[in-house]
């Protein structure tokens, strides 16, 4: 249906009566507003002017009498709250006063992208908290009652401890929080010993644990991406990945619950276990914030009477399979050397190719020569698989020529192929000749292991952590020869020169491989060499320099090795007398293949019906 002219008008004059409209309210809620702003200028000017450092004052009193009304006697004085320090050769952790508990974690040996210390616990947000019975139908939290700090002893072990204490105006309630730090040590001992009698509801302490990742690495959203909550629930160890806001409720027993950054964890432990909790975790909008946001809810169980003694641990330190092994409680599982359909790649990392790496790392100085010597043995203890896809590959080479004769054969005058009949003759070719069509592929999908081992190995050991090598300041980061003025989609907004390398040797060995496949009729196949650098340019752009030089280094070695095999071990026409001595023997078929080839020829069959029935 056509639309006239006075329709046309009438929307028009509707669409300017809309407009207009539009004009004079905002016209209109603009002088009012400065009406009403006018007017309120004039009301304030006649109100006396308030002093807001003391409104600032009296908020805080405020608080005070409200937080000494909860905690009553277990409060001494709320205004007033101290710093104390307690250190070892690897970190220095400083206790708030009031709820008796560290503010500031500090590690000694590593340093922020920055270069300023890593902490992985400082600003309000970081607490351990929990509830108590103060008095009469009162309960307070343990974060706000201020306890009094002990000097610190010195035990026999050499070991350090300190205790904050704080008891009720009767004496018949003490709490105590005793923390022992050991020498080289990044686990630190908690424990909660308690007298009087029902101060914890049913007999159970229920622990809030809140803890705030801040950025450590220089790249906020690949440590994001890296960061995980891990516990070990039912003694079973799992992890969520924190990329996205979420929960998990634990109905097990809960041994620890940590915060895991790319290389650094933070994590409470329970020697007697959590009965049941929940955690949840949040991220900051932007990314010049912290990382995730953690929050726990713990229940643990209290022993009845007048006295307990709840032992906790705390781990603050980096996630180092060595270290976290020695504790013996499933902690080294929050390295991630393997996870998901690739979990079993751990085992390769973990008694492979760590002892190896470690072996190496303390006799060589330089990182980037560790992992060339590294790539090296792989590939020499790779090399007889790949000389195996090699052969296949020549093999099939030289029956190039016959299989073109087939596929002849079988093209009729319109150009049409007949592949399922092509199909046949040639695995009967491939058959008579003794040569396997999994030849070639076979090795490399036994390749994958050590491929994805090496990606997860290299992207979770700290040991990479701040070693330079060539161009690259931090092999466990990405290395930068160019920051871009805006952000590439897919890309980023950075080039890597490793992995410009590792995609240019990675294109030189496909084309080399197309060069000798025996069919690079498909067009698809012809543009391949190219796709596959192009798409691995934007997901190693952002991977740790140590993975991209490792895969520069690989892909040169195969490369080489593929020529040198190929032109200079492989003796052409031995595997052509290979071929006529094993067409000369008598082809075993399994049933399956029998039964395959039937079901083929029967196929065929049909097809040449279907044929002459559509000529007709």
């Amino acid at each position: 249906m056509g639309i006239d002219k006075n329709t046309l008008i009438g929307f028009g004059l509707i669409g300017a009566l809309l407009v207009g409209m539009l004009v004079i309210n905002n016209n209109s809620k603009a002088t009012y507003d400065l009406e009403q702003k006018r007017i309120n200028d004039s009301i304030a000017a006649l109100k006396p002017k308030v002093d807001s450092n003391a409104v600032k004052l009296d908020l805080q009193k405020t608080d005070s009498l409200i937080i000494a009304k909860q905690t009553q006697g277990f409060v001494q004085d709320t205004l007033k709250a101290a710093m104390v320090s307690l250190e070892n050769n690897v970190m220095k952790v400083t206790f708030n006063t009031r709820g008796a508990q560290p503010a500031r974690v500090e590690l000694k040996k590593y340093k922020k992208f920055d270069s300023t210390q890593v902490l992985l616990q400082s600003g309000n947000f970081n607490k351990i908290s929990y509830n108590i019975n103060s008095g009469a139908n009162t309960t307070a939290q343990s974060e706000n009652i201020n306890f009094t700090v002990q000097p610190v002893v010195v035990n026999a072990d050499k070991s350090q401890t300190i205790s904050f204490k704080t008891r009720d105006s009767t004496g018949g309630k003490e709490i105590v929080h005793q923390y022992t730090i050991r020498e080289g040590e990044y686990m630190m001992d908690f424990n909660i010993l308690t007298k009087g009698e029902n101060l914890f509801t049913g007999n159970v302490i229920n622990l809030i644990w809140q803890i705030e990742a801040s950025q450590i690495e220089k790249d906020h959203k690949y440590e994001l991406t890296q960061s995980q909550i891990g516990y070990s629930e039912q003694n079973n160890y799992d992890f969520e990945h924190v990329a996205k806001e979420g929960t998990k409720t634990f109905s097990q027993p809960l041994s620890f619950i940590g915060a895991k950054q790319q290389f650094f964890i933070a994590a409470i432990l329970a020697k007697e276990k959590f009965e049941s909790g929940l955690v949840s975790w949040k991220i900051p909008t932007d990314s010049n914030s912290y990382i995730f946001r953690s929050t726990a809810n713990l229940k643990l169980p209290v022993k009845a009477g007048n006295t307990s003694n709840t032992a906790l641990q705390f781990y603050y330190g980096p996630s180092d399979y060595s270290i976290l092994k020695r504790y013996n409680n499933k902690m080294e599982n929050m390295v991630p050397y393997g996870s998901g359909i690739f979990s079993f790649v751990k085992y390769i990392n973990r008694y492979f190719l760590l002892p190896v790496f470690d072996f190496l790392q303390k006799n060589i100085a330089s990182m980037g020569i560790v992992i060339l010597l590294l790539t090296l043995l792989i590939r020499l203890i790779t090399s007889p698989i790949l000389y195996k896809s090699y052969l296949s590959g020549a093999k099939m080479k030289v029956l190039k020529p016959e299989v073109d004769a087939l596929k002849a054969k079988f093209t009729d005058k319109t150009g049409q192929l007949d592949q399922q009949a092509f199909s046949m003759e040639q695995m009967k070719l491939w058959k008579t000749a003794g040569v396997s069509p999994l030849g070639g592929c076979l090795p490399a999908v036994l390749q994958i292991p050590i491929f994805m081992s090496l990606y997860y190995f290299f992207q979770s050991n700290i040991d990479l952590r701040g070693k330079s090598f060539l161009w690259s300041n931090d092999l466990a980061s990405y290395d930068s020869i160019l920051k871009l003025p805006f952000a590439v989609p897919f890309y980023g907004d950075h080039v890597s020169l490793f992995t410009l390398t590792a995609v240019i040797t990675s294109m030189l060995i496909s084309i080399y491989s197309m060069s000798n496949m025996q069919d690079n009729s498909n067009p698809v196949m012809k543009y391949m060499p190219y796709i596959f650098p192009v798409l691995l340019l934007g997901v190693f752009n952002n991977l740790p320099s140590a993975l991209t030089w490792y895969y520069t280094i690989s892909n040169s070695i195969t490369l080489i090795l593929q020529i040198v095999i190929q032109k200079y071990v492989i003796n052409h026409e031995k595997i052509l007398v290979q071929i006529n001595e094993n067409r000369k023997k008598p082809v075993k078929k399994s049933k399956i293949a029998e039964k395959v080839e039937a079901m083929q020829e029967s196929q065929r069959k049909l097809q040449e019906l279907k044929n002459k029935t559509s000529k007709n």
